[in-house]
């Protein structure tokens, strides 16, 4: 058994595979997606437990983890709002190359957990299950990655555990939003036909347009349907609509409480969050460094993969300039 379950006290699930080579919890549409990288990082998903207070049993907790631990510090990432881990199918294999420890975990209520007793899924309920998962697998001060809503989900994280962090990248930050406003208020049956919108193909594919400054020939409709797959679960419009009516994340006030060492990347034609919010980030968080990536979109780390872990590899001090043809993949 790998250490870091030995150590825990907690143990794997056993998971059937498929035909493909899939987990067997994905969703079945996961043997039609056609891009290379996400399906093999889809088939290194695996269900961890993880014991909370809000509910009687684990939650079997989606996740890529390292193929093995190490010394130094890890890299934890996230992901953006209503996404899951498969968004690191580019830079996962490119850090764990440079020989990073890596872990790609699934925020509670989003993803390809087991959320069948239908636990809350609204900020404080993401916030311990997150740390539950830390203190039980990782246990050590990490360098937590959040991408757009998953920065606001750093940012509340850091400020709630600040013993849990060593460093803080986020990408294209969504922070600044004040929660998801009058959705609290709306009726139940609203809130569900409201997600029920939010996975139907139509909107999907307006919102990949809007994502990506450009789309590989050939993928459009299949980065779609990948960002599509974690809505065919059963449970996923129930802890959509419990993160709706709880108010989401609205964490401005704590950013300048944020006195981690970190990097700001952003996506200079981003046409989803402004890239003038970049320099307010930067200038609310003291210690921070801000790389600006031209000619990318909201989502660098699939459309610009080897710049972004060029800059997180340089942030980290494991950079090595002769080592740059060596690591690299262009999703382009």
């Amino acid at each position: 058994m790998p250490l870091f379950l030995a150590t825990s006290g907690l143990s794997p699930a056993r998971v059937r595979v498929s035909e493909g080579g899939f987990p067997s919890f994905l969703p079945k549409e996961v043997e039609e997606i056609r891009d290379p990288r996400a399906r093999e990082l889809a088939k290194r998903i695996e269900r961890v437990p993880v014991k909370i207070n809000f509910s009687k049993n684990p939650i079997m907790t989606s996740c890529v983890r390292p193929l093995r631990q190490q010394s130094m510090e890890p890299l934890v990432f996230l992901h953006g709002f209503d996404s899951s881990c498969l968004e690191w199918r580019y830079m996962y294999p490119l850090l764990e190359d440079a020989g990073v420890e890596a872990w790609a975990v699934d925020i509670l209520g989003w993803g390809f957990s087991d959320l069948e007793t239908l636990p809350p899924c609204d900020v404080a309920a993401k916030r311990e299950h997150l740390y539950k998962l830390w203190r039980s697998y990782i246990n050590k001060p990490m360098v937590l990655v959040g991408p757009s809503l998953g920065a606001a989900v750093a940012i509340d994280f850091a400020a709630n555990h600040p013993e849990a962090i060593s460093k803080l990248i986020f990408i294209n930050a969504s922070v600044y939003a004040e929660g998801t406003g009058n959705m609290t208020k709306l009726p139940k049956f609203v809130a569900y036909a409201g997600a029920f919108v939010l996975k139907s193909l139509p909107l999907r594919l307006y919102a990949i347009g809007l994502a990506f400054n450009k789309i590989p020939e050939g993928l459009y409709l299949d980065w779609t349907n990948l960002g599509r797959l974690h809505c065919r679960l059963p449970w996923w419009e129930d802890a959509t609509v419990s993160f709706m009516i709880g108010g989401g994340y609205n964490v401005i006030n704590q950013i300048k409480q944020i006195k981690h060492k970190s990097l700001i990347i952003w996506g200079e034609d981003d046409r989803i969050i402004s890239n003038k919010l970049a320099l307010r980030l930067h200038d609310d968080i003291p210690d921070s460094v801000l790389h600006q990536i031209p000619q990318c979109g909201h989502i660098p780390h699939v459309e610009k993969p080897e710049l972004v872990a060029e800059s997180i590899l340089e942030f980290l001090g494991q950079h090595d300039k002769s080592k740059n043809d060596s690591v690299g993949f262009s999703a382009a």
